[in-house]
């Protein structure tokens, strides 16, 4: 019964944090710092009731410094913002130390590109986006920046089948 729920838990509480990232950073362009803890907090609580390996823990925790790291280097860079870095780190933390982590940076990247382009078309003719009657927020049309959060969030969502822990969860059912 416990390790259902925690199976359970695990499959609806990444995708859930992922998707309020994503919508947070598209409707202000901020990405709250509870969601990035919530992340750590449901990952150190659900993955060892779904059977993730205190060693595998440990590399998780190793991955996600790296992540943290680089991702430190691009915010102090002025590349990257907090919220992103805080976010990309705390979801590194699913994946852990293996291929399912680069599977999931590569997404992201991918995904970045794919952001990226679509932000840039929409702000190149948000005078017609929006005389078509197609309501974009503020923070989008009238900001630079490329909310990176929706970026983090698809290559999590589309990367997650492959992570230890959801591999573990599914096997439950």
């Amino acid at each position: 019964m416990l390790n259902d729920i925690a199976a359970v838990s695990v499959l609806a509480a990444f995708p859930a944090a992922l998707a309020a990232a994503a919508m947070s950073d598209f409707l202000t362009m901020k990405i709250s710092n509870r969601l990035s803890l919530a992340l750590v907090a449901a990952f150190v609580v659900l993955a060892p009731l779904v059977g993730i390996p205190l060693a595998d823990l440990g590399m998780s925790l190793a991955a996600a410094s790296i992540v943290f790291a680089v991702c430190f280097a691009l915010f102090a860079a002025n590349v990257m913002g907090g919220g992103d870095a805080k976010l990309l780190t705390a979801a590194s933390l699913w994946f852990g130390f293996d291929q399912s982590l680069i599977a999931f940076l590569v997404l992201v990247s991918y995904a970045g590109g794919g952001v990226t382009l679509l932000f840039l078309a929409l702000r190149a003719r948000a005078d017609l986006v929006l005389s078509i009657g197609i309501p974009l927020p503020v923070s989008v049309v009238g900001s630079k920046k490329i909310p990176y959060g929706i970026a983090i969030a698809l290559g999590g969502l589309i990367a997650f089948s492959q992570s230890p822990v959801a591999i573990l969860a599914l096997k439950a059912f």
